[in-house]
């Protein structure tokens, strides 16, 4: 079975923290997880990271965007990372005061954004 784009980008997150001393691991979903949760896992120096990997252009979900958010209000280090910024992982965690970059692939405003929703994978059913 051929490696996905995004499989890809994720063995070489995998590497850079690995090289780092790291502990990460791969959230896999269930059926009850939390959706939204961050691809990777990880822990550097005392410090949570969570990493949302993306392939291309793609962007995270409205509801990634909100854990990420999350994370990064808690004092961790919440990312997006896909081919064309891999060194800026490099650079984000040698550095010395790293800084979540989750913001910069944000969607526009939605109302989870507000308070008034709480995002989900799916529409919701019309009625």
């Amino acid at each position: 079975m051929a490696a996905t784009p995004e499989s890809l980008v994720k063995k070489k997150i995998h590497a850079i923290l690995k090289s780092r001393g790291a502990y990460a691991v791969n959230y896999i979903g269930g059926i009850s997880a939390n959706n939204g949760t961050p691809d990777i896992l990880a822990c550097l120096h005392g410090r949570f990271i969570g990493i949302e990997a993306k392939a291309g252009k793609n962007k995270p979900t409205d509801l990634q965007t909100l854990n990420l958010k999350r994370i990064d209000a808690a004092g961790g280090l919440a990312l997006v990372i896909n081919e064309e910024n891999l060194p800026l992982l490099e650079d984000i965690l040698d550095g010395p005061h790293p800084r979540s970059n989750y913001h910069l692939f944000a969607r526009p405003l939605t109302e989870a954004d507000t308070g008034a929703a709480t995002p989900t994978k799916r529409k919701p059913k019309e009625t």
